[in-house]
Protein backbone atom coordinates (compact mmCIF):
# COMPACT_ATOMS: atom_id res chain seq x y z
CA UNK A 1 0.00 0.00 0.00
CA UNK A 2 1.51 3.76 -0.35
CA UNK A 3 0.15 6.78 0.29
CA UNK A 4 0.34 10.11 -0.87
CA UNK A 5 0.36 13.53 1.04
CA UNK A 6 -0.66 16.58 -0.59
CA UNK A 7 1.23 19.51 1.30
CA UNK A 8 4.75 19.43 2.38
CA UNK A 9 4.27 21.77 5.38
CA UNK A 10 4.55 21.00 8.94
CA UNK A 11 1.97 18.01 9.63
CA UNK A 12 2.08 16.98 5.86
CA UNK A 13 6.15 16.06 6.73
CA UNK A 14 5.42 14.56 10.15
CA UNK A 15 2.36 12.63 9.53
CA UNK A 16 4.06 11.60 6.13
CA UNK A 17 6.81 10.32 8.63
CA UNK A 18 4.33 8.31 10.66
CA UNK A 19 2.88 6.26 7.93
CA UNK A 20 6.66 5.96 6.71
CA UNK A 21 8.15 5.04 9.94
CA UNK A 22 5.43 1.76 9.62
CA UNK A 23 7.07 0.58 6.58
CA UNK A 24 4.55 2.48 3.78
CA UNK A 25 6.12 4.02 0.59
CA UNK A 26 5.11 7.85 1.09
CA UNK A 27 4.83 10.50 -1.96
CA UNK A 28 5.01 14.31 -0.60
CA UNK A 29 3.35 17.01 -3.23
CA UNK A 30 6.12 20.06 -2.49
CA UNK A 31 5.71 23.04 -4.61
CA UNK A 32 9.14 24.16 -3.92
CA UNK A 33 11.30 23.26 -5.81
CA UNK A 34 14.10 23.41 -3.00
CA UNK A 35 12.46 21.28 -0.31
CA UNK A 36 11.39 18.80 -3.54
CA UNK A 37 15.10 18.18 -4.12
CA UNK A 38 16.49 18.37 -0.21
CA UNK A 39 13.55 15.35 0.56
CA UNK A 40 14.73 13.23 -2.14
CA UNK A 41 18.65 14.37 -2.13
CA UNK A 42 19.14 14.22 1.62
CA UNK A 43 16.02 13.24 3.44
CA UNK A 44 15.70 16.51 4.77
CA UNK A 45 12.60 19.16 4.68
CA UNK A 46 14.52 22.29 4.29
CA UNK A 47 11.74 24.39 5.21
CA UNK A 48 9.82 23.00 8.49
CA UNK A 49 12.26 20.57 9.84
CA UNK A 50 15.44 21.46 8.39
CA UNK A 51 17.48 19.22 11.21
CA UNK A 52 15.25 16.12 11.37
CA UNK A 53 16.05 13.12 9.56
CA UNK A 54 13.12 12.00 7.21
CA UNK A 55 12.57 8.57 6.53
CA UNK A 56 14.38 7.14 3.34
CA UNK A 57 10.81 5.62 2.15
CA UNK A 58 9.34 9.40 1.97
CA UNK A 59 9.93 10.86 -1.41
CA UNK A 60 8.82 14.58 -3.08
CA UNK A 61 7.00 15.55 -6.26
CA UNK A 62 6.10 18.72 -7.75
CA UNK A 63 3.57 17.18 -9.98
CA UNK A 64 0.32 17.23 -8.42
CA UNK A 65 -0.72 14.60 -11.01
CA UNK A 66 2.20 12.01 -9.93
CA UNK A 67 1.47 12.80 -6.27
CA UNK A 68 -2.36 11.86 -6.87
CA UNK A 69 -2.07 9.40 -8.71
CA UNK A 70 0.41 7.37 -6.76
CA UNK A 71 -1.35 6.11 -3.59
CA UNK A 72 -4.02 4.45 -2.26
CA UNK A 73 -4.63 6.59 -0.08
CA UNK A 74 -4.81 10.36 -0.80
CA UNK A 75 -3.98 12.72 2.57
CA UNK A 76 -4.55 16.05 2.09
CA UNK A 77 -2.41 18.21 4.87
CA UNK A 78 -3.42 22.00 3.41
CA UNK A 79 -5.43 24.52 5.11
CA UNK A 80 -9.11 24.95 5.20
CA UNK A 81 -9.26 27.96 3.01
CA UNK A 82 -6.91 26.05 -0.36
CA UNK A 83 -9.15 22.70 -0.22
CA UNK A 84 -11.38 23.86 -2.50
CA UNK A 85 -8.71 24.81 -5.01
CA UNK A 86 -6.53 21.71 -4.58
CA UNK A 87 -9.50 19.83 -4.42
CA UNK A 88 -10.88 21.55 -7.90
CA UNK A 89 -7.55 20.59 -9.12
CA UNK A 90 -7.21 17.49 -8.53
CA UNK A 91 -11.45 15.57 -8.53
CA UNK A 92 -10.82 14.38 -12.55
CA UNK A 93 -7.33 12.53 -11.39
CA UNK A 94 -8.75 11.04 -8.05
CA UNK A 95 -9.57 6.86 -8.78
CA UNK A 96 -12.86 5.43 -7.15
CA UNK A 97 -10.54 3.18 -5.07
CA UNK A 98 -9.02 5.55 -3.17
CA UNK A 99 -9.79 6.97 0.27
CA UNK A 100 -9.28 10.32 0.80
CA UNK A 101 -7.80 11.84 4.42
CA UNK A 102 -8.55 15.23 5.34
CA UNK A 103 -6.88 16.83 8.02
CA UNK A 104 -7.22 20.33 8.22
CA UNK A 105 -9.21 22.15 11.14
CA UNK A 106 -11.44 24.70 9.98
CA UNK A 107 -14.72 26.09 8.78
CA UNK A 108 -14.94 27.47 5.07
CA UNK A 109 -15.55 31.37 4.85
CA UNK A 110 -18.85 32.25 3.29
CA UNK A 111 -19.90 28.55 2.78
CA UNK A 112 -19.93 27.28 6.31
CA UNK A 113 -19.25 24.07 5.59
CA UNK A 114 -16.36 21.36 6.99
CA UNK A 115 -13.54 20.03 5.01
CA UNK A 116 -15.13 16.37 4.93
CA UNK A 117 -18.20 18.37 3.52
CA UNK A 118 -15.99 20.39 1.00
CA UNK A 119 -14.65 17.05 -0.52
CA UNK A 120 -17.70 15.34 -0.54
CA UNK A 121 -18.91 18.13 -3.54
CA UNK A 122 -16.19 16.62 -5.64
CA UNK A 123 -15.60 13.17 -4.94
CA UNK A 124 -17.87 10.21 -4.04
CA UNK A 125 -14.53 8.50 -1.98
CA UNK A 126 -14.68 7.55 1.34
CA UNK A 127 -13.39 10.64 3.71
CA UNK A 128 -11.51 9.71 7.03
CA UNK A 129 -10.89 13.08 9.25
CA UNK A 130 -7.56 12.68 10.98
CA UNK A 131 -7.95 14.90 14.32
CA UNK A 132 -6.94 15.76 17.78
CA UNK A 133 -4.21 17.07 19.81
CA UNK A 134 -0.94 16.26 17.80
CA UNK A 135 1.56 18.88 16.84
CA UNK A 136 3.80 18.57 14.24
CA UNK A 137 6.38 19.45 16.18
CA UNK A 138 6.04 16.17 18.72
CA UNK A 139 5.33 14.09 16.15
CA UNK A 140 7.86 13.97 14.42
CA UNK A 141 9.89 13.59 17.35
CA UNK A 142 7.95 10.28 17.65
CA UNK A 143 6.66 11.84 21.34
CA UNK A 144 3.94 9.71 22.43
CA UNK A 145 0.33 11.21 20.66
CA UNK A 146 -3.14 9.91 20.10
CA UNK A 147 -5.54 10.90 17.64
CA UNK A 148 -8.66 10.26 15.85
CA UNK A 149 -9.89 9.01 12.79
CA UNK A 150 -13.78 9.57 12.33
CA UNK A 151 -15.61 8.81 8.83
CA UNK A 152 -18.99 7.44 7.93
CA UNK A 153 -17.07 4.64 6.56
CA UNK A 154 -15.89 2.06 9.10
CA UNK A 155 -13.94 -0.03 7.23
CA UNK A 156 -12.06 3.16 5.83
CA UNK A 157 -11.58 4.43 9.54
CA UNK A 158 -9.83 1.33 10.62
CA UNK A 159 -7.45 0.97 7.71
CA UNK A 160 -5.91 4.77 8.35
CA UNK A 161 -6.03 3.39 12.05
CA UNK A 162 -4.16 0.29 10.60
CA UNK A 163 -1.44 2.13 8.68
CA UNK A 164 -0.87 4.74 11.88
CA UNK A 165 -0.82 2.63 14.82
CA UNK A 166 2.42 2.51 16.73
CA UNK A 167 3.76 2.68 20.07
CA UNK A 168 4.51 6.38 19.58
CA UNK A 169 1.16 7.11 17.48
CA UNK A 170 -2.11 5.88 18.68
CA UNK A 171 -5.24 6.34 16.79
CA UNK A 172 -9.12 5.42 17.72
CA UNK A 173 -12.30 5.58 15.28
CA UNK A 174 -15.04 7.86 16.00
CA UNK A 175 -18.28 7.81 13.56
CA UNK A 176 -19.36 11.22 14.31
CA UNK A 177 -17.46 12.65 11.59
CA UNK A 178 -19.14 16.29 12.09
CA UNK A 179 -18.37 16.57 15.84
CA UNK A 180 -14.84 15.63 15.17
CA UNK A 181 -14.37 18.18 12.63
CA UNK A 182 -16.15 20.92 14.72
CA UNK A 183 -14.36 20.46 17.73
CA UNK A 184 -10.79 20.81 15.86
CA UNK A 185 -12.32 24.43 14.07
CA UNK A 186 -13.97 25.66 18.00
CA UNK A 187 -11.20 25.24 19.83
CA UNK A 188 -8.45 27.54 17.43
CA UNK A 189 -11.04 30.44 18.02
CA UNK A 190 -10.71 29.44 22.19
CA UNK A 191 -7.01 28.95 21.79
CA UNK A 192 -6.89 33.05 19.96
CA UNK A 193 -8.58 33.89 23.58
CA UNK A 194 -5.63 32.43 25.65
CA UNK A 195 -3.47 33.56 23.72
CA UNK A 196 -4.80 36.97 24.25
CA UNK A 197 -4.81 36.16 27.72
CA UNK A 198 -1.15 35.70 28.02
CA UNK A 199 -0.25 38.37 25.97
CA UNK A 200 -2.43 40.68 28.55
CA UNK A 201 -0.54 38.79 31.00
CA UNK A 202 -3.16 37.01 33.05
CA UNK A 203 -2.54 33.83 34.87
CA UNK A 204 -3.54 30.41 35.19
CA UNK A 205 -7.08 30.72 37.08
CA UNK A 206 -8.36 32.88 33.52
CA UNK A 207 -6.88 30.62 31.33
CA UNK A 208 -8.59 27.25 32.74
CA UNK A 209 -11.58 29.31 32.87
CA UNK A 210 -10.96 30.12 29.23
CA UNK A 211 -10.88 26.21 28.51
CA UNK A 212 -13.81 25.13 30.62
CA UNK A 213 -16.01 27.37 29.37
CA UNK A 214 -14.73 27.08 26.20
CA UNK A 215 -15.81 23.78 26.01
CA UNK A 216 -18.87 24.60 27.24
CA UNK A 217 -19.57 26.82 24.00
CA UNK A 218 -18.08 24.02 21.86
CA UNK A 219 -20.39 21.57 22.75
CA UNK A 220 -23.27 23.20 22.63
CA UNK A 221 -22.01 24.67 19.03
CA UNK A 222 -21.33 21.59 17.85
CA UNK A 223 -24.00 19.87 18.92
CA UNK A 224 -26.12 22.48 17.06
CA UNK A 225 -23.81 21.88 13.94
CA UNK A 226 -24.85 18.21 13.57
CA UNK A 227 -21.61 16.95 16.54
CA UNK A 228 -23.04 14.50 19.22
CA UNK A 229 -21.95 15.65 22.77
CA UNK A 230 -19.97 13.08 24.01
CA UNK A 231 -17.34 13.52 21.13
CA UNK A 232 -16.46 16.94 22.78
CA UNK A 233 -14.87 15.20 25.55
CA UNK A 234 -12.93 13.48 23.56
CA UNK A 235 -9.48 13.79 22.05
CA UNK A 236 -10.68 16.14 18.99
CA UNK A 237 -12.69 18.41 21.44
CA UNK A 238 -10.99 18.36 25.21
CA UNK A 239 -8.19 16.88 24.09
CA UNK A 240 -7.27 19.16 21.22
CA UNK A 241 -8.68 22.02 23.25
CA UNK A 242 -6.23 21.74 26.12
CA UNK A 243 -3.01 21.50 24.06
CA UNK A 244 -3.73 24.25 21.46
CA UNK A 245 -4.58 26.71 24.30
CA UNK A 246 -1.48 25.76 26.10
CA UNK A 247 1.14 24.74 23.87
CA UNK A 248 4.32 26.80 22.46
CA UNK A 249 3.70 25.10 19.15
CA UNK A 250 0.19 26.61 18.97
CA UNK A 251 -0.19 29.11 16.16
CA UNK A 252 -3.46 30.04 16.92
CA UNK A 253 -2.12 31.03 20.77
CA UNK A 254 0.90 32.41 19.53
CA UNK A 255 -1.06 34.64 17.56
CA UNK A 256 -3.65 35.37 20.26
CA UNK A 257 -0.56 36.77 22.58
CA UNK A 258 0.49 38.91 19.99
CA UNK A 259 -3.00 40.49 20.09
CA UNK A 260 -3.18 40.79 23.42
CA UNK A 261 0.44 42.65 23.52
CA UNK A 262 -1.77 45.58 21.13
CA UNK A 263 -0.51 43.85 18.01
CA UNK A 264 -3.43 44.61 14.93
CA UNK A 265 -4.17 41.38 13.29
CA UNK A 266 -1.95 41.91 10.18
CA UNK A 267 0.72 42.52 12.30
CA UNK A 268 0.42 39.41 14.23
CA UNK A 269 -0.19 37.02 11.33
CA UNK A 270 3.01 38.59 10.38
CA UNK A 271 4.80 37.79 13.20
CA UNK A 272 3.66 33.89 13.20
CA UNK A 273 4.40 33.40 9.63
CA UNK A 274 1.74 30.54 9.54
CA UNK A 275 -1.95 30.04 8.65
CA UNK A 276 -3.75 30.89 11.90
CA UNK A 277 -7.09 28.76 10.94
CA UNK A 278 -8.63 30.00 13.67
CA UNK A 279 -9.14 33.76 12.31
CA UNK A 280 -11.40 32.68 9.37
CA UNK A 281 -13.11 30.16 11.74
CA UNK A 282 -13.59 32.85 13.70
CA UNK A 283 -15.33 34.79 10.90
CA UNK A 284 -17.48 31.70 9.46
CA UNK A 285 -18.41 30.89 12.64
CA UNK A 286 -20.04 34.63 13.84
CA UNK A 287 -21.38 35.04 10.80
CA UNK A 288 -23.39 31.38 10.42
CA UNK A 289 -24.45 31.73 14.40
CA UNK A 290 -25.96 35.79 13.52
CA UNK A 291 -28.09 34.01 10.34
CA UNK A 292 -30.21 31.69 12.48
CA UNK A 293 -32.20 31.98 15.63
CA UNK A 294 -30.60 30.44 18.14
CA UNK A 295 -31.36 30.14 21.85
CA UNK A 296 -28.28 29.64 23.56
CA UNK A 297 -25.01 32.32 23.65
CA UNK A 298 -21.24 32.18 22.23
CA UNK A 299 -19.61 34.61 24.14
CA UNK A 300 -16.24 33.78 23.89
CA UNK A 301 -16.67 33.47 19.73
CA UNK A 302 -18.03 36.87 19.67
CA UNK A 303 -15.88 38.55 21.63
CA UNK A 304 -12.92 37.60 19.78
CA UNK A 305 -14.68 38.61 16.41
CA UNK A 306 -15.57 41.91 17.76
CA UNK A 307 -11.43 42.26 18.54
CA UNK A 308 -10.12 40.81 15.99
CA UNK A 309 -12.43 42.43 12.76
CA UNK A 310 -14.19 45.16 14.65
CA UNK A 311 -11.02 46.88 16.72
CA UNK A 312 -12.03 45.79 19.58
CA UNK A 313 -9.84 46.73 23.03
CA UNK A 314 -8.47 43.04 24.31
CA UNK A 315 -8.96 44.01 27.71
CA UNK A 316 -12.67 45.03 27.28
CA UNK A 317 -13.40 42.19 25.74
CA UNK A 318 -12.49 40.21 29.02
CA UNK A 319 -14.09 42.75 31.23
CA UNK A 320 -17.53 42.52 28.96
CA UNK A 321 -17.31 38.71 29.79
CA UNK A 322 -16.24 38.56 33.04
CA UNK A 323 -19.55 41.16 33.51
CA UNK A 324 -22.33 39.13 31.93
CA UNK A 325 -25.25 38.99 33.85
CA UNK A 326 -25.33 36.26 36.32
CA UNK A 327 -26.22 32.62 35.12
CA UNK A 328 -26.14 28.68 36.21
CA UNK A 329 -22.82 27.26 35.47
CA UNK A 330 -24.81 24.46 33.63
CA UNK A 331 -28.49 25.11 32.56
CA UNK A 332 -28.92 21.24 31.66
CA UNK A 333 -28.63 20.36 35.43
CA UNK A 334 -30.74 22.72 36.77
CA UNK A 335 -33.69 21.92 34.46
CA UNK A 336 -33.02 18.40 35.37
CA UNK A 337 -33.28 18.65 38.86
CA UNK A 338 -35.77 21.67 38.58
CA UNK A 339 -33.47 23.50 41.03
Amino acid sequence: MKISVIGAGSWGTAIAQVIASNGYQVLLYARNSEQKDSINKNNLNSIYFPEFKLSKKIKASDSLKEVVSYGDIVLLAVPTQANREILENICNMIEKEQIIVSTAKGIEARTFRRNSEIIEEYLDNPVVVLSGPSHAEEVIKALPTTAVAASKNKEAAQLIQKIMMSAKFRVYTNPDIAGVEIGGAIKNIIAIAAGISDGLGFGDNTKAALITRGLHEMSRLGVRMGGQLLTFAGLSGMGDLVVTCTSIYSRNRRFGIKIGEGLSLEEAMKEVKQTVEGVSTTMALYEWYHRGKYDFDIPITKQIYQVLFEGKNPLQAVEDLMLRGPKHEIEEVVKEINW
